[in-house]
Order: C-alpha cells, then structure tokens, then sequence
C-alpha cells in the first residue's frame, strides 16, 4: 500500500526534473559558455572580418566583376589572387580555394569556402570520418578533413615554398569556413609538422582562422594548437557543438530541430568526467572566439562583444536550442557580426587615443598573455588528465622546445 502511494509521488518529482530540465534548456544561451572569458583586442581580432571577405570573394567566378560582394565590396586587389582552384581543379579532394598575396598586411593567404550542397564530393568529405578512425600527433582528427588537408599540402607546397623565398617576412594564413575550416585546421598542423618542406623555420609565422568549424580534432591537439590555430564562433551557430556524427546531421537536414533537441538530451545525460577522458571525442580546434550579441529567449540585442580563451573544459559542450542556430553558421552573417564587433572596439580605442608606442608594447604584452594562457590550458589539461595531454615544459611551442621545433617534425602519417 505504501507503495503504491509513493508512485504518484515518483511521478510528480519526475515531471518537476523533467520540467526543470527544459526550461533550462530553453534559458540556456550562447553566451553562458563564454561570460568568464576575456574580452578580444583590436590587435588579435582584426584579421577576422578581412579574412570573412576573403573566404566569401572564392565564390566568385570574377572578382573584377563581382557579383555578390558584401557592402563595401571584399576589400581586395584581384590583381593579387595569385592562383585559383575550381570544383574541376580540386576534383573533389577539398572545396575550392585561391591564395592571395596581402601586401597590406604581409600575408600569404589560403582561403577555403565551405560546403556546397549541391556537391556530392563536399558531402564525401564531410562525413568520411568514424570515431578513432584516424590518428595525428598523439591524437585523433577528422579522417576526411585530413585527407582533404593532406592533398591540398601536397598539390600547393611549391607554391607556397616559394611565395614564402619570394616573401620572407610574411606570415603564412589559412582562412576557411565550415568545412573549409576544419579543412585548414587540420591544413596548419600539417604544415606546422612539415615546415622544412615549405621554407619556414618559426612555428609563429604559420597562422588559422577557422570560422564557424566542425569538431575536427581531439582535445588534446585542441589545447596544443591552439597558438597556431584560432576559431571564430557567431552566437548560437550549431555546428562548433555538434558530437553527433556528422552523417546524422546531414541525414536530418529536413528534421535538424528534433536532431539537436535529441542531442541535447543526449548531451545531459553523459558526465563531464567521461567526455573529457574519451580520447576519440573531437571538438572544436584552438584558441576560441565567441561573438555574442544577442539576449536571452530573444529579447533584444546588445553591440556585439567577443570574448576569448582557451578553454578546456566547456568547451563548446553544449547544444543551444535557438532558432539561430542555423542562420548563425552563415559566412555572410559571421562577416557582418564580426566587422561591426572590430568598428566597436576601434570606436573605443579612438575615443581612448592609444598612441601607436603604447600599441606596440599592448601588442607585445597579448603575446605574452596568450603564451601564459596557453601553457595555464596545457597544465590543466594535465591536471583533468586529459589522454595524450603534454605539460608546457615538454611542448614545443615554448622556449624550452624552440630549438627542437625549429627544424620542422613529421606527423604520423608522413609524406
């Protein structure tokens, strides 16, 4: 009898946990993943908005005569597009690109498109991936990202071999989004790991800029890389959040709302401990960016702020159920969002009146935060024992390992 009275009991605090559970979820933004983050500079954050414009200027087929350009045009000399690659060109391998030479800013740049939908090759590279399939560097990576890297290395080596004899104090840029970006992260390790072959001695002249990125790489090369390789995330955008495979997501296009509360649940139920210790488990690739400018449940917006780290846990971790989380995947918006982000903090850097020495010293004490931040993410990657996590004083990056570095490694899967 007791029993049975408790069963109506059971139920009510059921639907109460159920209850909760949703109305978090539904409060539960973008946001929230950020708001201890440190705030981005002028100085990291301005290649962002150029580099957006870059990647959209690859789906031109004219850029002198160009058709689709954002307001204020793409901010570029055509003249300078030192070479092109097609859908015929690439023959499937990876998603069109060109390399520009920047001038302006001493740069070298590689910029990728992402996905077609209407390209089945695009779809093949994508979802090319199982779980552990592939490993990197003491890590797992996405199998087709990798492939797709490793084939652009190959074909463009030369290339950029000798644009970097031509150009010995420019850096070298890989720029892409959505597939393309997870194709460059995946494309800067690679050359990080073969920079004899390309020309380059330092670690620091090899940059990425990964907009909008699927979960390509495990979390210990997330950590490592992570001052080589920088992501930009827009708001709510789903794809940086996505663990399901990636073959389901695209199977459920029609669906992708049921998909992504699903995942959510999904998401809940597994502990923290269990996702950070699974070696195969793949996320989003080094130093993070967030945009955030919109308030909860849609309540208007803010001028937007973007906010930086590398974060190790929370990492991206959670499904955010918001009806932007599409829209906020799309170049054209990371674009906008980002330019208007970068006028704010010009705008405040004006009104401060910052004189250019006071620059230069600002610019060199971010280098330094950034390294401490780095080694602070490797330590505690360490510490949450992190499978294949390397403390900073037996990683490359940093002065102790310099000298090891500088004549370039080879990734375990060699050329």
């Amino acid at each position: 009898m007791s029993i049975a009275c408790c069963c109506p009991i059971l139920e009510c605090v059921y639907c109460l946990a159920c209850t909760r559970w949703v109305w978090q979820k539904c409060l539960y933004t973008a946001g929230h993943e950020s708001e201890h983050w440190g705030l981005a500079t002028v100085e990291e954050f301005e290649p962002v908005p150029r580099l957006c414009r870059l990647i959209l200027a690859v789906y031109e087929d004219d850029l002198h005569n160009p058709l689709w350009a954002p307001p204020g045009g793409y901010g570029i000399d055509p003249d300078c597009v030192f070479l092109r690659r097609n859908d015929q060109e690439t023959q499937g391998r990876a998603t069109p690109y060109l390399i520009y030479l920047d001038h302006d800013n001493a740069d070298i740049v590689l910029a990728v498109r992402g996905l077609n939908l209407a390209k089945e090759s695009d779809y093949a590279v994508l979802l090319d991936n199982k779980l552990g399939q592939t490993k990197f560097d003491g890590g797992y990576v996405h199998n087709g990202l990798l492939k797709a890297a490793e084939w652009v290395f190959e074909s463009e080596c030369e290339v950029f071999r000798e644009l970097v004899k031509m150009h010995p104090s420019y850096t070298l840029t890989f720029a892409g989004h959505s597939l393309g970006a997870g194709l460059v992260a995946l494309l800067a390790m690679v050359a990080v790991q073969n920079r004899s072959k390309l020309g380059i001695m330092e670690r620091s002249r090899i940059r990425c800029y990964a907009i909008a990125p699927a979960r390509c790489m495990s979390l210990n090369l997330a950590v490592r890389y992570a001052d080589v390789i920088n992501s930009i995330v827009l708001q709510d955008d789903f794809l940086p959040r996505t663990t399901t495979a990636l073959e389901d997501v695209f199977k459920s296009l029609f669906c992708l709302p049921c998909l992504l509360c699903l995942m959510c649940l999904k998401d809940t139920c597994i502990m923290e401990e269990k996702k950070l210790k699974d070696p195969r488990r793949l996320y989003a690739p080094g130093r993070l960016y967030h945009i955030v400018e919109r308030r909860p449940c849609r309540l208007g917006r803010f001028p937007p702020v973007v906010r930086t780290a590398v974060p190790v846990d929370g990492r991206f971790d959670h499904i955010v159920l918001s009806c932007n989380a599409t829209s906020d995947h799309a170049i054209i918006w990371i674009e906008r969002e980002s330019q208007r982000a970068l006028d704010l903090m010009l705008e405040k850097d004006g009104i401060m009146r910052v004189p250019a020495k006071q620059k230069m010293v600002r610019q060199e004490s971010l280098a330094r935060e950034h390294t401490e931040e780095h080694k602070a993410a490797l330590r505690r990657a360490v510490a949450l024992d992190i499978p294949q996590a390397y403390s900073p004083s037996t990683y490359g990056t940093f002065n102790e390992m310099e000298t090891a570095e500088s004549s370039g490694g080879s990734s375990e899967r060699g050329f």
